[in-house]
């Protein structure tokens, strides 16, 4: 399509944009005749991502910040090759992170141009570049192994003897040069050497500092570069995560994908992670996680023949207690990741492990001990990697993933032609290209003395993630409910009606899009608002499909009750699809619109026909009393509220006790000052605590709303800070065992943060909150850094503070941040 298009001259130094778009470059190279037998590269230099097209091709990526700035036309020219060529480039208008304003995660500049810097053949000096390389590898020797270390003088004194043997001017002088360091290098270690596992490595943000569309592109320049390594570095291994990227690039670019699958098959590219996306770690429900290594493995099963054994997941904002238990549900028993070494309070104590999860599962673990994912292969971080090893003694090999990473690259060149001289050189760790099959193999092998850490692999930083981009949570859980509801329902429908065709497609091609916005960077929130915007656009997708797929799966399900009959009674049809009997007050639609309440009783995943609404055995009452405070009772509880919506009574009627301390308030709003070190999206600060301001500026007091019956609420409104305002409905149904706070919040702050408080009369050093299939305790009280850490965590729909015999819980349909610290529940807004 772009050859079709018509072309205008461009020179050097010009600037092309704005922000998003794409350039296209049609070059004309002539190479002089002069030129043959040697190396010439197309140099290609601008500020921009770009990719080179030849013969309809993509056949590599050019970006400055990833150091990939050429491509090899011929590595020695031949009179028979063609002198004269047509090569296309392809140009995104943005940088490898993006196009922040100022600082790389600042809102991107829309008006951001890039310029072409440099456009050119060259005849490539391999001789040059290799002596280079091995000057590079011997004076960082000699500076990173210290003073104390023989082997440090050995690499000087080699470099200086290269340079005196060495004339720039006179190629005829390199083989000397080359002889001395490769005699420097051939000198082994021994066999108690640490192994360093070296795989090429390219993490791509699925979404980050630029949308999904983008990241499609930048799937295909990375890994375009990454098969053309492999072509001339049969050595090369590659581990490559996330089956919607794999997706991607087999959709737009398939004969890039034709490639990858062959080197898929030569066990050189590497599907690892066995999940859709490298989803957060944290958020989704348990189902959404079965559902991405269900979607991962089945697709790295269909495509390649073979499931994964590794969950790959190296930059997500901590980890689930539950994971063990799905990883080995879904076929796997390793993982490998680094996040923690982010921890801002304590070091993690180890680098290899056992971890097990809140059912006992347990599942080989492993940090690479550079604390990082990419790796550039020079030597101080192979000696890093060596020396920071905390389970010295315990293991003697650990995984070094190298390529440039987040916003794409991979592995360069050079990268691989340093590893070739550090591969088994005295003085550095044994550095060995490998797989992670091959890693973890081994290290399964001197496993018995490894320790073994249980419960969540808790991140000390990025605790504002539970809570940034509010609509964002909001949606994640309101279509996972809808995809629950359409499955069951659909189910049902098969089992009853043998015409009902399960949307198995539709069902996938939903949940496909669910969990890629689980990715780490969108629902967390961490990302631009472009990525936010098509976030919110999936879930308005997921939810009108769901809805219709959900009314097709009752109208088979339920035909014949729909059916009006003549001289029946007017009947309202109510299902549940949750696995318990529900007696609950719901809004019934009359015929001319309105809604009337009715109390039902419907069965475990199944329905009712209600005709003639229950009665409730006690009403509910509303009584304002003299003070402006409110009232309001139902047999089961008993609330009372003041005028600011202050729950400063809550008793359970059959035991008489109370819920709220003396002289406190439940439901208190408090906003805190949130100015977090450097990542505004990412963190709060455990300083924050101490800007607590109480929300106390009334705009509406208290008013009953409904008076009782099936029903009573009442209503009131606040500002909060400057500019925003806040409106409660509070509600307590028949038969209720808890009362519900419908709220909501016109936000217009900044560097606030928002929580409600419920204090309660309840004593435990532990705190339970909901995870995925299950539940955890954590502290309550900070007597070690490590609890005082844990200022601020997750949870999915509750978190409850009890003792023997009595309790109290908050639930919430849409929110994660949470804590609870002594007697003080608190969920974050």
């Amino acid at each position: 399509e772009a050859v079709l298009k018509e072309f205008r001259p461009a020179e050097v130094g010009e600037a092309f944009g704005p922000t998003w778009t794409t350039c296209w470059f049609k070059v004309e190279l002539s190479i002089p005749p002069e030129w043959e037998g040697r190396e010439v590269h197309f140099i290609w230099e601008s500020d921009g991502e770009c990719m080179v097209w030849r013969d309809a091709q993509p056949v590599q990526g050019l970006t400055t910040e990833g150091e990939k700035t050429s491509y090899i036309l011929t590595r020695s020219l031949k009179e028979s090759e063609p002198h004269s060529l047509t090569l296309y480039v392809e140009m995104a208008c943005t940088g490898l992170f993006g196009a922040g304003k100022g600082s790389m995660i600042a809102p991107p500049d829309p008006d951001r141009k890039v310029a072409l810097n440099k456009a050119e053949l060259a005849i490539f000096n391999r001789d040059a570049y290799e002596l280079l390389v091995d000057l590079e590898i011997l004076l960082n020797m000699a500076q990173h192994l210290g003073e104390e270390n023989q082997r440090s003088f050995q690499a000087l004194y080699t470099a200086n003897q290269m340079v005196n043997v060495c004339d720039v001017m006179d190629p005829s002088t390199f083989p000397a040069a080359r002889d001395l360091a490769a005699a420097f290098f051939s000198q082994r270690n021994g066999e108690s050497q640490h192994t360093i596992h070296a795989m090429g490595h390219c993490h791509i943000d699925s979404a980050w500092l630029w949308p999904y569309e983008e990241t499609i592109h930048k799937c295909a320049r990375s890994w375009v570069t990454v098969v053309s390594l492999m072509e001339h570095n049969p050595e090369l291994t590659f581990a490559c995560s996330q089956a919607q990227q794999f997706e991607w690039v087999r959709t737009w670019y398939p004969g890039l994908y034709t490639r990858i699958q062959d080197f898929v098959a030569k066990g050189q590219f590497i599907p690892v992670g066995g999940t859709w996306v490298e989803m957060d770690g944290n958020l989704p429900s348990g189902e959404s996680m079965v559902r991405q290594f269900l979607q991962g493995q089945k697709f790295f099963q269909e495509q390649f023949g073979r499931i994964c054994s590794e969950f790959w997941l190296p930059d997500t904002f901590g980890y689930s207690a539950q994971l063990p238990q799905l990883m080995r549900g879904c076929g796997i028993q390793r993982f490998l990741t680094q996040k923690l070494s982010w921890n801002l309070v304590n070091a993690f104590p180890h680098h290899t492990f056992f971890w097990e999860g809140i059912d006992g599962s347990q599942v080989l673990t492993h940090f690479p001990p550079g604390d990082s994912y990419g790796m550039h292969a020079v030597v101080e971080e192979v000696l890093k990697t060596a020396k920071n090893n905390k389970d010295k003694g315990r293991v003697n090999h650990s995984a070094f993933l190298f390529g440039f990473g987040d916003g794409g690259g991979g592995p360069t060149q050079k990268m691989l032609d340093r590893m070739k001289r550090m591969s088994d050189t005295d003085g550095l760790p044994r550095v060995q290209m490998s797989t992670p099959d091959q890693l973890f193999s081994v290290l399964e092998k001197e496993s018995s003395q490894l320790c073994t850490w249980v419960g969540e692999l808790f991140l000390e930083l990025h605790n504002g993630t539970y809570t940034t981009q509010a609509q964002i949570k909001k949606g994640n859980r309101e279509c996972e409910r809808m995809l629950h509801d359409v499955e069951v329902l659909s189910t049902l429908a098969v089992a009853q009606d043998s015409v009902f065709q399960y949307p198995a497609s539709q069902l996938q091609q939903l949940w496909r899009l669910l969990l890629l916005n689980q990715f780490h960077d969108v629902l967390p929130g961490s990302c631009i608002q472009l990525v936010v915007e098509d976030a919110l656009q999936y879930y308005t997708e997921i939810r009108r499909t769901a809805a219709r797929l959900q009314e097709e799966a009752v109208q088979s399900l339920c035909r014949d009750l729909l059916q009006p009959k003549a001289g029946s009674t007017e009947s309202t049809l109510v299902l549940n699809t949750l696995p318990w009997e529900r007696t609950e007050v719901i809004s019934r639609p009359e015929p001319d619109g309105t809604e009337t309440l009715a109390l039902v009783t419907v069965p475990s995943m199944g329905y009712a026909l209600v005709r003639e609404p229950l009665l409730p055995s006690h009403p509910v009452s509303v009584m304002k009393q003299e003070d402006g405070s409110i009232t309001m009772e139902n047999g089961v509880i008993a609330v009372c509220l003041d005028m600011m919506g202050h729950v400063t009574s809550l008793r359970l009627l059959d035991s008489e006790r109370e819920a709220v301390p003396d002289g406190c308030y439940a439901n208190q709003f408090a906003l805190f000052d949130d100015v977090p070190l450097y990542w505004d999206a990412w963190d709060v600060m455990d300083y924050h605590l101490e800007t607590r301001k109480p929300v106390t500026t009334l705009l509406k007091p208290l008013e009953i709303i409904l008076a009782g019956g099936l029903r009573g609420s009442v209503r009131f409104s606040l500002k909060v800070g400057k500019s925003s305002t806040l409106t409660q409905e509070i509600i307590l149904d028949a038969s209720c065992p808890f009362l519900r706070f419908q709220t909501q919040v016109e936000w217009k702050e900044a560097h606030k943060f928002l929580k409600v408080e419920f204090p309660v009369q309840v004593r435990s050093t532990n705190a339970t909150y909901e995870i995925q299939f299950g539940h955890l305790q954590r502290p309550t009280h900070w007597n070690t850094s490590w609890d005082w850490a844990r200022f601020e965590v997750w949870a999915h729909k509750w978190l409850d503070l009890s003792e023997h015999g009595f309790g109290v819980a908050l639930l919430n349909d849409c929110k994660y941040g949470a804590s609870a610290h002594r007697n003080v529940l608190n969920l974050s807004l």
